[in-house]
């Protein structure tokens, strides 16, 4: 019997291709693991209406950990144009798997590494910056993101309901949105728990100390969003002070786009509600070469789920263009959750010597190789 049993979800358009990549060298690394095939996707929504089949979560229910390729995502309305005929009407509401995976597991943190290595031509200004350390890498953050609450909660309303106009009525700004019809008003909203925010903020904060970090900055927007940016900006306050030895800041979201672009290298942990860390993670990800070299990682208390942080691109699915290496170190960032250090030290090293060495690079960094030639030269540097 197998040492581990990993949830296998390609999902979307070139996540299928991108975990074809993975596998190549997961094989390469002898991981002991089964591979358990999974439905996910935009297929099955049109298909049976549910992206998420029940029998996926049966499933998942008896595996180790999930990695997944990507997911397509579309909305409300287009969602329900793409259902067979035999389904529409049925009042069906689309709802994005990996989201309902994320609370389904209260898989409550979300882990974006953002790091750039020597040889990558996209860095931040076409080249590395320089690193005072003589480091190769010259950005080296880690996002933390609270993952099931906030603006991704998936509580919204259109038309509005009466009953929830009239639940709101006690704010008093609430009133001239009944003047304009609740057949016109759509309601979105961002809810966030102490618990939530403490534990986000706890969990930056023992990163930063188990690794040696000094600074970790909170992204919120408190001044505007008063009750739930002021919420969390409390808790992480509250937290900071059990770690006196480490600098503890705060910036607007708006103002750390601009910061963020002007010295990346002076950042190490950055912590957010949900939303916020989705916005800033891919701003970070343009920083060091784009969305093909930012992994993620969807922790719980006993189970995680692995993606890299691009989506599905349907125009080019099964051309093995894209460039795979999130999906590389989104596997790293697995095998390091499953206590397979040495080989995530061994495949972290492997890719990064195929990006310094830059002869088999895909479209998207200046090359001709496919995905698939790069896993196989990332197996061969494993040796």
């Amino acid at each position: 019997m197998s040492k581990y049993r990993i949830a296998w979800m390609p999902g979307d358009g070139v996540g299928n291709d991108v975990m074809e990549a993975a596998k190549i060298v997961l094989d390469h690394l002898k991981l002991d693991a089964e591979y358990i095939p999974c439905d996910i996707g935009w297929d099955f929504w049109c298909k049976e209406g549910n992206a998420l089949p029940d029998r996926t979560v049966k499933a998942l229910e008896g595996t180790t950990c999930g990695l997944f390729g990507a997911i397509t995502s579309k909305p409300q309305d287009e969602a329900k144009e793409e259902l067979i005929p035999e389904l529409k009407g049925k009042g069906l509401v689309y709802f994005s798997p990996i989201v309902k995976l994320r609370q389904m597991f209260n898989l409550h943190t979300n882990m974006r590494p953002c790091k750039s290595y020597a040889g990558n031509p996209l860095n931040y200004r076409g080249n590395l910056i320089t690193n005072p350390s003589g480091s190769d890498v010259a950005i080296d953050q880690m996002i933390f993101r609270e993952n099931t609450e906030g603006s991704y909660g998936g509580v919204e309303f259109h038309p509005l309901p009466e009953a929830v106009y009239e639940a709101l009525c006690a704010n008093p700004k609430m009133k001239p949105w009944k003047a304009k019809g609740f057949e016109n008003v759509a309601l979105s909203t961002r809810i966030v728990s102490r618990q939530g925010c403490t534990s986000i903020c706890t969990q930056a904060f023992e990163y930063a100390k188990k690794t040696g970090r000094k600074r970790v900055t909170l992204i919120e927007k408190p001044n505007v969003l008063r009750e739930t940016g002021g919420l969390m900006t409390r808790c992480f306050r509250e937290v900071a002070k059990s770690y006196p030895d480490i600098w503890a800041d705060e910036a607007n979201i708006d103002a750390i786009c601009m910061w963020m672009f002007k010295n990346p290298q002076d950042y190490s942990v950055l912590v957010a509600e949900n939303m916020f860390g989705d916005i800033v993670s891919d701003l970070c990800a343009g920083l060091i070469g784009g969305l093909g070299f930012a992994p993620s990682a969807n922790l719980g208390d006993k189970y995680a789920v692995f993606e890299p942080t691009h989506g599905s691109a349907p125009k080019y699915a099964g051309q093995y263009k894209v460039n795979p290496i999130a999906m590389l170190l989104t596997a790293r960032m697995m095998l390091d959750w499953l206590g397979e250090a040495s080989s995530a030290a061994r495949l972290e090293a492997a890719i990064a010597t195929v990006i310094k060495e830059g002869k088999v690079r895909t479209y998207d960094i200046g090359g001709k190789a496919t995905t698939l030639d790069v896993a196989r030269e990332v197996a061969r540097q494993l040796g």
